[in-house]
């Protein structure tokens, strides 16, 4: 099936020959209408699109199974000069017939509906930061001096700006902008406080959590990204699921070229996963030793996305060895359990009885795991301090040149 908004165009792989079945509406009446006359040992095709997870939940119920194509490969696979629906969609029986259509993982509802919230936060903020810019673009322009206090939209912030003397269009875009935020900053709230009360009984989360540098958004944003982490089979499975692997080229007796990040898979968890290695390098510990080893050399954006390469290599081993970080702050880490508590609405907790959060108010418990970090810090410096670059193989490469047999 080659879907489109209002119709879907069918081709039927059946004994070796593709017969044209004609368009179908996308509706659900008519989807359910055309599967009922399949078989429910048919298997039926289509192409990851903003519809297909719909056209799956109504056709399952009536075939053996319901494949999503990734479209970037099928492209690669089959690409034809002369395009058109009815070919797109022989394309995709003929493929699945002889074994070769590259497919994508169906997610599990819980899943579906965390990556949709993800993605909807991810919205408000662009949509918060965008409006943002544009107050500052309009103080920029009346050359108005920046603002001395840290947050521009904060209480004194604010008041600071309705001070400024700009003209009488200028202040009723900048009311119309900040009553815009203030919405969005509610949104923001709503949709905080629902992927709180999903991450509450999910242990992976909680798990994440104990990385220095990942919060909670971060961590919700990774599962929701990796599903079930048992279909990585190794760290670099997941590291190329996310983009973060380095494009090789090779060709010929030449060496292998190593490039930038190949950005493939999904940007949104890439991007979270940098954030996160900006926020480790600043914290003591193994990873900040890392950034600053890789810094040294390359830089550092180059050390921040290495960071991010090493975070996701983390996360699959602590994922499917079920086991907490190693050197995670337990006060750190049990404020952050809290604060996911306390965003998913659970009371705030009244009394003389200290909870488990209250470890990291006193100084001298966060000095001591700060210590602690510190010293897991110079044992991983005094672990690679006698790595030696590895030399090329050049002997074998002269030997394969047949222009050096001489």
């Amino acid at each position: 099936m080659d879907l489109h908004r209002t119709f879907a165009e069918v081709v039927i792989w059946e004994e070796g020959r593709l017969r044209h079945h004609g368009r179908i509406d996308m509706t659900r009446t008519a989807l359910e209408g055309f599967a009922k006359s399949l078989k429910p040992t048919d298997e039926v095709v289509i192409e990851a699109t903003g519809n297909c997870m719909a056209v799956l939940r109504v056709l399952s119920p009536f075939v053996a199974q319901v494949i999503i194509a990734n479209p970037l490969q099928v492209k690669a696979i089959a690409h034809a000069h002369v395009k058109t629906d009815k070919i797109d969609a022989g394309v995709l029986a003929s493929l699945q017939a002889a074994g070769f259509l590259p497919s994508i993982w169906t997610p599990p509802p819980e899943v579906e509906r965390m990556r949709r919230l993800v993605a909807r936060r991810d919205q408000v903020v662009r949509h918060r930061t965008r409006i943002k810019n544009e107050v500052h673009s309009i103080l920029h322009a009346h050359l108005i001096p920046r603002c001395p206090h840290a947050d521009l939209f904060s209480r004194v912030g604010r008041a600071w700006l309705q001070r400024q003397p700009l003209p009488s269009d200028e202040i009723l875009a900048i009311e119309r902008h900040v009553r815009e935020l203030d919405r969005l900053g509610e949104d923001l709230e709503v949709l905080d406080r629902e992927i709180a009360q999903d991450a509450l009984g999910d242990p992976a989360v909680k798990r994440l959590m104990t990385i220095t540098g990942v919060n909670l958004t971060v961590a919700v944003g990774l599962i929701a990204a990796i599903g079930d982490i048992h279909r990585f089979s190794s760290p670099q499975k997941l590291v190329s699921y996310v983009g973060l692997n380095p494009r090789v080229r090779q060709s010929g007796l030449g060496l292998a070229q190593h490039g930038r990040i190949s950005k493939a898979g999904r940007s949104h968890a890439r991007a979270m996963l940098v954030e996160a290695a900006w926020a480790a390098a600043k914290s003591p510990g193994p990873l900040h030793a890392f950034f600053v080893r890789i810094r040294a050399r390359r830089g550092h954006q180059v050390a921040a996305v290495a960071v991010a390469r090493k975070l996701v290599t983390l996360c699959w081993h602590l994922l499917t060895k079920e086991a907490d970080y190693l050197w995670a702050r337990p006060a750190l880490v049990a404020t952050k359990v809290r604060a996911m508590e306390l965003q998913a609405g659970r009371p705030a907790r009244k009394g003389n009885k200290r909870g488990p959060a209250y470890s990291y108010n006193v100084k001298e418990l966060r000095d001591r795991e700060m210590k602690a970090a510190e010293q897991a810090e110079r044992a991983y410096e005094r672990f690679v301090a006698q790595w030696q670059p590895r030399p090329p193989k050049g002997k074998v490469r002269e030997r394969l040149n047949p222009t050096r047999l001489e």
